[in-house]
């Protein structure tokens, strides 16, 4: 059900805004829902990425929101303020106040790109938060490239001893000597 109609003018639309946007202001029914304000928050709570980025989430949430300000005034800014987007405009003034509140903090984007384990994470914040994204970034590349690593092993030698608690250099001599020992064959 619609409450707010969307507007078409030459190259700029916004959305509608419905009655369901409305309920997620007052009563989110999950992270995403809570945490929209800062931009492109993860919402499959059941995947790796979501537990990778969880954290960076919940700090980003800490530092942007001021002490004295309800979260939901915040969604509320960010859905009149930009239709919950992150690079549209609905409103110029609601726009500015909300980034105003929050710091200008933003998670503008987070994506797998090479390997389902080779996580980007873009962030406007501070050091802190970019250092915090730059350490899941590595542990969850590393933790994949271990994983993959020691599945390859597994393939080529059924018995092994080496899994994925072996640092990558290990497994990627094992795997090495490995491929190398079925091609002399």
């Amino acid at each position: 059900m619609k409450i707010f109609k969307g507007k078409k003018r030459k190259h700029i639309h916004t959305r509608d805004i419905t009655l369901d946007d409305i309920r997620a202001v007052f009563f989110p029914k999950n992270f995403h829902e809570r945490y929209r304000y800062l931009g492109s928050v993860p919402w499959n709570e059941d995947g790796d990425i979501f537990k990778a980025m969880e954290p960076l989430v919940i700090f980003m949430d800490y530092k942007a929101k001021p002490k004295w300000c309800p979260r939901w005034v915040l969604r509320f800014l960010h859905l009149f303020g930009s239709d919950n987007s992150i690079v549209r405009v609905r409103n110029r003034r609601l726009c500015e106040l909300e980034r105003r509140l929050t710091k200008g903090i933003q998670l503008t984007d987070y994506k797998t790109k090479w390997y389902d384990y080779d996580l980007r994470i873009s962030v406007y914040g501070t050091d802190q938060m970019q250092d915090l994204s730059d350490s899941i970034e590595w542990k969850f590349f590393n933790k994949g490239r271990r994983q993959s690593l020691a599945d390859q092993i597994k393939e080529l030698d059924p018995n092994t001893k080496y899994h994925s608690g072996y640092d990558t250099d290990s497994l990627h001599e094992e795997l090495n000597r490995l491929e190398n020992d079925n091609s002399a064959e």
